[in-house]
């Protein structure tokens, strides 16, 4: 037992890891899909910190204590306090964490539905997922390169059994290549939620309605079913490390709690898609409208994530996110990127925008007058109580989207303590710890955004320091033995260091590990080969006109042009992680052999 085992590559998976590797441990990092990063990588709004250096140089008055009010106001009933208390406590020095150890910008601090203050960072360009995602990814893999020893990443790696001792979690068996293979150590399940489980064994399907205060505020679909609504999540949100962790005796917790946030982006070309990209909740945090079909506000748009959702099962669509210059101003990266998905679109003048969505112009006209007289009196019928960048005029421009519910995030998962180990009926699974996601009971009956991001690192952090500290007690029990052993005879005795054992005899009879202690040779495991660029010398490329490439426009042979480079990515196609957001140099770093070419300028 020589080094711990994370299973998931998103953000709480990296920051458990980076976290053991602080900690003076070594890890091997495991991950199903050909990518790291998970759905981290496609959060949009930011994350959650109270107290923050970045908070207190804008002269933002909050603190851990004010978070954790909002967010037990959010959580409702289902409230875990001793886990939330870890979440809010702990947000200020995880956001400053990011900051300083990976150098990433979150200058920039919005406030989202349901935060008393602006609390939620993020940076000037990008989606702050993707950047902060994206730094962990690389340094552990930098890491990794660097010393094998210490740090080890293998993808595609399907874990699918948790091995045990007894009561123990002692390791995983996982595929690579159609090969099975076993890891001895600690576990860290990091494998995300189950808002995109259709699967045979469904966890959706198991726990399909939606949380009893949605059903409520439903007078027309009484009995919502979360199977037929599309999903924000990868297909790889199956549940994973829940169903393995059930297999073992792990309690579950809130299983019920699966959250469908209102403003998935409706592709006019694909409006039926099971799978849609979110719009960010930051866009209503800058100042954007939810209207109806008719060009009418409905909700206070800055409410809790099921409040709003339970206003448009009320009201009639299709619903549209609406932003004036000056909020699409504030936001206008994820604007222009939005649009240019074909997800958005700006117009010049209220005018444009009823002649193009059919919303009545008088009616837009009635809905921004009487918006502006209630940002300036600060009395809603709705409820709201912050405007941001008003007012609204008609001949201002607009960036406007159609938006629906979408199953965003499950509330659900394994119960674990304010330490990150997995609960079962009995107390903690020795060797088990979880966070991210598919921890349940962080968040209650409903998350507030920016809150995702921030429990992904949170916990994560507290799983990596919780499951060192198991690890280097387990190396104490030997040494111990191996003492009092070495006043009685000579035995043999196997020593694991950075993956590789050594047997020595010395003095003592009967010597044995610690219960529990397994070592094993990592000799024999897979390794990530060298990319196919690395190993030849670069090739002139071949130049291609859109023309060519139009032609290549099958699952069977299809080509595509990223940053003037034309790939052919017919055998990446079943590795591509859709709706991901990664940086322009992806291509090079992890899959150089689609370039086939350069666009023809």
């Amino acid at each position: 037992m020589s080094r711990i085992i994370v299973v998931g590559g998103g953000l709480a998976g990296l920051s458990a890891a980076h976290t053991v590797l602080e900690r003076g441990g070594s890890v091997l990092l495991l991950d199903k899909n050909a990518f790291l990063g998970g759905n981290s990588t496609k959060a949009t709004s930011g994350i959650n910190g109270a107290g923050t250096a970045t908070q207190i140089k804008l002269g933002i008055p909050d603190n851990s204590q004010i978070f954790y009010e909002d967010s037990a106001k959010s959580a409702r009933a289902e409230i875990v306090p001793a886990l939330t208390k870890v979440l809010t406590y702990q947000s200020g020095s995880a956001v400053e964490w990011i900051q300083d150890k990976f150098k990433v910008d979150l200058s920039l601090v919005s406030r989202l539905g349901g935060h008393s203050h602006p609390r939620t960072h993020r940076g000037t360009e990008q989606f702050p997922g993707m950047t902060i995602t994206y730094a962990l990814m690389e340094t552990f893999e930098d890491t990794a390169k660097a010393t094998p020893a210490l740090a080890q990443v293998i993808k595609k790696a399907n874990v699918v059994k948790l091995l045990t001792e007894g009561s123990k979690v002692v390791g995983v068996e996982y595929v690579k290549d159609g090969k099975p293979f076993k890891e001895m150590g600690p576990v860290i399940l990091a494998t995300g939620g189950y808002a995109a489980d259709f699967t045979n064994t469904s966890l959706l399907k198991k726990y399909r309605q939606v949380s009893n205060l949605l059903v409520t505020l439903s007078p027309i679909l009484s009995d919502p079913e979360l199977w037929d609504l599309p999903t924000t999540n990868g297909d790889h949100c199956t549940g994973d490390g829940i169903k393995m962790t059930l297999a073992v005796g792990g309690n579950t917790i809130h299983m019920d709690k699966v959250q469908v946030h209102p403003t998935g982006l409706v592709d006019p070309k694909e409006p039926d898609a099971k799978v849609k990209f979110l719009a960010a909740e930051a866009l209503r945090g800058v100042g954007g409208l939810l209207l109806d079909a008719n060009g009418n506000r409905f909700a206070d748009e800055l409410g809790h994530r099921d409040y709003v959702t339970g206003q448009m099962w009320k009201n009639k669509g299709p619903f549209r996110l609406v932003l004036n210059g000056k909020a699409g101003k504030e936001i206008e990266w994820h604007c222009k990127h939005y649009m240019g998905r074909g997800l958005m679109k700006h117009y010049k003048g209220a005018a444009a925008v009823s002649q193009d969505t059919g919303m009545p112009l008088k009616n837009l006209e009635s809905t921004f007058s009487t918006y502006n007289n209630i940002a300036k009196t600060k009395n809603d019928p709705f409820g709201k109580k912050f405007f941001h960048n008003t007012p609204f005029v008609m001949d201002d421009e607009y960036w406007v989207a159609v938006v629906c519910p979408v199953l965003h995030f499950t509330m659900g998962g394994v119960q674990i303590d304010d330490q990150s180990k997995v609960l079962s009926p009995s107390g903690p699974i020795s060797g088990l710890f979880a966070c991210g996601e598919m921890a349940g009971g962080v968040h209650g009956a409903n998350r507030l955004g920016g809150s995702s991001l921030l429990g992904c690192v949170v916990y994560g952090r507290v799983a990596g320091a919780t499951a060192a500290a198991y690890l280097m007690n387990q190396f104490s029990a030997e040494r111990r033995l191996g003492a009092v052993a070495g006043h009685l005879a000579a035995a043999p005795v196997t020593v694991t260091v950075g993956g590789v054992t050594v047997s020595v005899t010395q003095g003592g009879a009967s010597a044995c590990p610690a219960s529990g202690a397994t070592t094993s040779s990592h000799d024999s495991h897979p390794t990530e080969s060298a990319s196919p660029a690395s190993a030849s010398a670069p090739t002139k490329l071949k130049e291609y006109d859109l023309a060519e490439v139009a032609k290549h426009n099958k699952d069977t042979d299809c080509w595509v042009v990223v940053n003037g480079q034309v790939l052919d990515a017919t055998n990446f196609l079943a590795d591509h992680p859709v709706n991901m957001m990664h940086k322009p140099e992806v291509v090079e770093k992890y899959a150089p052999e689609t370039v086939i070419g350069t666009l023809k300028k």
